[in-house]
């Protein structure tokens, strides 16, 4: 994304001494991307996926397995690489760290550090089985629930509240990146469910009480930033080329809601009992088919106005290209959940076809981001 106070690192051609090396790595860790996490979500979505066998082929089921151990790995070790940063940033340049939150861009892409922890914790319940032992996926889950979800409120309504209180916004920096902080909140039924096995019976329904209230407060923001970005697509010229990643965002908060919709509706025993599940499976089926469909015209229309960018020239490389990783991760994931509950084969086909696509942009994103990470221009902003 090309926004304030750009740093350029890179090599200029002069001797390298152990004190411009400091100083270099001190004006990284300065204008350090608050945005930087969205590689540990987009990470591991494909995990997550891979975990599902898009497909269900019975040969390709060791692959894919493997797949999502090595991704889930990986994500892990992508966060505590950035992690260090992202939090040393805040102790040792506080000043540049709070400019960034303020910022209408950058301010929002803070949540991807509480969704990056989230997103982990949903794969480690879904890729640990067989790895860890059960008490550890439960207390790794349940740490990094309390962390990432607490972290989510704060920066969501710190975010929020700097956006209100700010004199004036200028509508052509509203962009989907303010989706973010509402994709975290509604993550955060899908790390409770694995909690829900090692906790007593009222535990239990206070979490899955937490789990439909953080759905519905992430939705309904969600439903409120699209219709704000809808009318501003509509009546302003599109974003600049840095910022057409940020388009595709939206579909993370409809993959991620429908897939938690699926995946709540048969913990509701421990609120109900055995006798309501079906019918709270089918409200929760059906209301998830609706949000998924929603999805399709999203998907589809962030396609044709990828392609327009692309006519009109090159997309410049940024952070913000991790934004075409995890939100078709989520929706790669709901679909193939949706197409298992209606047992629809073409669904799962579709899902298949969407994980092909997702590993393909990962891979681009990863390519051109080791590439820019070895000329410095990475830390451009």
């Amino acid at each position: 994304m090309s926004v304030i106070n750009p740093v350029t690192p890179a090599s200029t051609g002069a001797p390298t001494t152990p004190e411009s090396s400091t100083a270099q790595m001190n004006g990284i860790l300065q204008s350090f991307h608050p945005g930087w996490f969205g590689a540990v979500m987009g990470t591991a979505i494909v995990g997550v996926a891979a975990a599902l066998n898009p497909g269900q082929i019975a040969a390709l089921q060791p692959t894919m397995r493997v797949v999502s151990v090595v991704m889930a790995a990986l994500a892990y070790l992508l966060a505590l690489a950035l992690g260090i940063p992202y939090i040393a940033r805040w102790i040792r340049h506080p000043a540049a760290a709070w400019r960034d939150l303020q910022h209408p861009v950058l301010g929002a892409l803070y949540a991807t550090f509480p969704a990056g922890l989230l997103v982990l914790a949903t794969t480690t319940a879904a890729v640990g089985p067989g790895i860890l032992p059960p008490h550890t996926i439960w207390l790794t889950v349940a740490i990094l629930t309390a962390v990432g979800g607490a972290l989510a409120l704060v920066i969501s309504v710190l975010f929020a509240y700097i956006l209100f209180a700010a004199p004036s916004v200028p509508v052509e920096l509203a962009n989907g990146g303010w989706f973010i902080p509402p994709v975290v909140a509604i993550i955060v039924p899908l790390t409770i469910l694995p909690l829900l096995p090692g906790v007593d019976a009222p535990t239990a329904r206070l979490l899955l009480l937490i789990g439909y209230a953080a759905w519905g407060m992430g939705f309904l923001l969600f439903l409120l930033i699209a219709a704000l970005l809808y009318s501003r697509h509509i009546h302003h010229a599109l974003p600049a080329a840095p910022l057409a990643p940020s388009l595709w965002i939206g579909l993370g908060p409809i993959g991620v809601g429908s897939l938690a919709l699926l995946r709540l509706a048969p913990a509701t025993a421990h609120l109900w009992g055995m006798e309501l599940v079906p019918v709270i499976s089918a409200i929760s089926t059906l209301t998830a088919a609706m949000l998924w469909g929603f999805g399709v015209w999203w998907l589809a229309t962030a396609v044709l106005l990828l392609i327009r960018y692309r006519r009109q020239g090159p997309l410049p490389y940024g952070v913000g290209w991790w934004a075409f990783t995890f939100p078709l991760g989520a929706y790669t994931a709901s679909t193939l959940a949706l197409g298992r509950a209606w047992q629809v084969g073409a669904l799962e086909g579709l899902g298949a076809a969407l994980f092909l696509v997702l590993v393909g942009f990962w891979l681009v994103v990863t390519t051109f981001t080791l590439i820019h990470l070895r000329t410095g221009l990475a830390w451009k902003r």
